[in-house]
């Protein structure tokens, strides 16, 4: 091989690793501005969740690109407007607005997704898309009563979602009482572990 094809060889090599990490810094960078603009919500909620000071109490798991996956979408047309519960005893209006079909560490897995009803004019909230979950990592590692992920109807191009359990939630349940928090349903109950996203919250575990 002439020195000239090594070098060709060489350079393309170096690209190559030094545009993995680079993507990589990226894609942490992107979960870290979510994560401290949801702290930054959290503190703003008038009915705060948490108060200032607990952020140190705050949890997450470190980025995890392979919880990220593209998730085929089918609609659920004409679902009727059901009542979930929630961890106070109350119930919320949604309605099943389609499922959600993808891949995790081979692991084939289907998620139901929600749209919330707004209470006072029985109509959808615009663009919102709701879908709570459960994982074996609840009550180990998670809160117990599951965790959530925001989407909207505008996340939704060709038939595709992308589905980032970085950016799962807990519920304000998981932080103090009063809150009506939606109960994920049976269906909504995965049989692997995500461990990606926010963890338990820390202030009353005594660490």
């Amino acid at each position: 091989m002439s020195s000239f094809k090594k070098n060709i060889l060489i350079i393309g090599a170096l690209l190559w690793v030094w545009a993995m990490p680079a993507s990589a810094q990226d894609y942490k960078s992107e979960i870290a501005a979510w994560r401290n603009q949801y702290i930054k919500d959290l503190l703003a909620e008038p009915r705060q969740p948490i108060k200032p000071g607990d952020e140190r109490y705050l949890d997450f798991y470190p980025p995890d690109a392979s919880y990220r996956v593209s998730a085929s979408f089918q609609i659920a047309p004409g679902a009727a407007p059901i009542m979930v519960p929630t961890h106070s005893g109350k119930n919320k209006p949604f309605r099943l607005y389609g499922t959600l079909t993808f891949t995790i560490h081979d692991t084939a897995l289907t998620l139901s997704l929600y749209q919330p009803i707004d209470i006072v004019s029985g109509a959808p909230r615009k663009d919102e898309l709701f879908l709570p979950f459960n994982d074996l990592t609840n009550y180990e590692s998670t809160f117990g009563g599951g965790r959530y992920i925001d989407l909207n109807i505008s996340d939704i191009h060709d038939g595709f979602v992308e589905l980032d359990f970085n950016k799962c939630y807990n519920p304000y349940c998981a932080f103090a009482e009063g809150f009506s928090c939606p109960i994920p349903p049976d269906e909504n109950r995965l049989k692997i572990e995500i461990r990606a996203g926010e963890k338990m919250f820390t202030k009353y575990l005594g660490r």
